[in-house]
């Protein structure tokens, strides 16, 4: 069998691709790491700017979708795609670690991971303290000291979560300002257990077995300081899970170029959510693309007919 498209991801973007793709009438597989976190969005406790769901659970705004695309019979497998060959041909080819599958159009929808904090002894203490995922990990320390690395929306979002479980919560920003949206700004700084810490960088962990404290530094300071907490949470953002195409199509970094049509600069290879180069990357923006490629499918396999 040829699909017409292959979504590589189950994110919002892929989902979105996927119920486009069905309403189109387009003959559509979903492919999925069934070993991996399907969307970030699940790890966000509350979504407060997606129209229509005031104040959603990132996991039940995700189960939405999900539910929805399932209600349509989208051919979802979860096989973890290894690699993406034959994309310069009409006929493409996706290999997982279970089959060999053929495809006119590939989208790309695998979104991101998190950021390292870059901080010594940071990988000796994952899973022991050191954590990238608030709402996954928060349970572990109610009623004690954590830490969260990061100014943007998603330490905040770490912080104000965490506000609500633990004893004390330090926010540490490299800058001397908060780069999170002013609500979010207001609202942490509206939380009596939560200290901000600007213009201070965290180098690395104290502890045997688990952590202890972290080892911190402020702009002018010429000595490093202790500071006792029993975990600390890395928010400072996600890096593009584009390696499937790295080098097969024109990048900015790790990121992949392609305009607000989703195309990339291969015919019949699109990206689309947090792996593609653009302004901004939410939950809303991930559902425009996918829509967005499906419509160029359509036109580009209008394109490959008329010949």
């Amino acid at each position: 069998m040829i699909y017409d498209i292959i979504i590589i991801g189950s994110g919002p973007a892929g989902l979105t691709a996927a119920i486009y793709a069905k309403r189109a009438c387009l003959n559509a597989l979903l492919l999925y790491d069934s070993y991996a976190v399907e969307s970030q969005i699940c790890n966000t406790y509350e979504v407060c700017n997606y129209p229509g769901f005031n104040n959603v659970s990132g996991q039940e705004l995700y189960d939405n979708f999900k539910n929805h695309a399932k209600e349509l019979n989208v051919e979802m497998l979860g096989e973890k795609v290894l690699e993406i060959t034959d994309i310069y041909l009409d006929i493409k080819k996706v290999k997982t670690n279970k089959n060999e599958y053929e495809t006119k159009t590939i989208i790309l929808a695998t979104g991101g991971s998190p950021k390292k904090g870059g901080f010594e002894r940071e990988e000796e203490f994952v899973g022991n303290g050191v954590s990238y995922c608030a709402t996954c990990d928060g349970a572990f320390f109610k009623d004690k000291d954590v830490a969260v690395l990061g100014g943007g929306d998603t330490a905040v979002e770490d912080a104000i979560f965490l506000s609500r479980l633990a004893k004390k919560v330090y926010l540490i920003v490299r800058r001397n300002e908060l780069r999170a949206t002013k609500v979010l700004c207001e609202e942490v700084k509206n939380a009596n257990n939560v200290e901000i810490l600007f213009e201070t960088t965290v180098k690395g962990i104290i502890g045997e077995n688990k952590v202890e404290g972290i080892l911190i530094k402020g702009k002018n300071d010429v000595i490093m300081s202790e500071l006792t907490v029993d975990g600390i949470f890395v928010g400072i953002g996600m890096n593009p899970d584009s390696m499937l195409l790295k080098d097969k199509v024109e990048m900015d970094g790790d990121y992949i170029k392609a305009d607000e049509t989703c195309t990339t600069s291969v015919k019949g290879i699109y990206a689309v959510g947090d792996v593609r180069k653009k302004q901004l990357r939410q939950v809303i923006t991930a559902c425009a693309d996918g829509a967005n490629a499906v419509t160029s499918i359509q036109n580009y396999l209008a394109t490959k007919s008329d010949k």
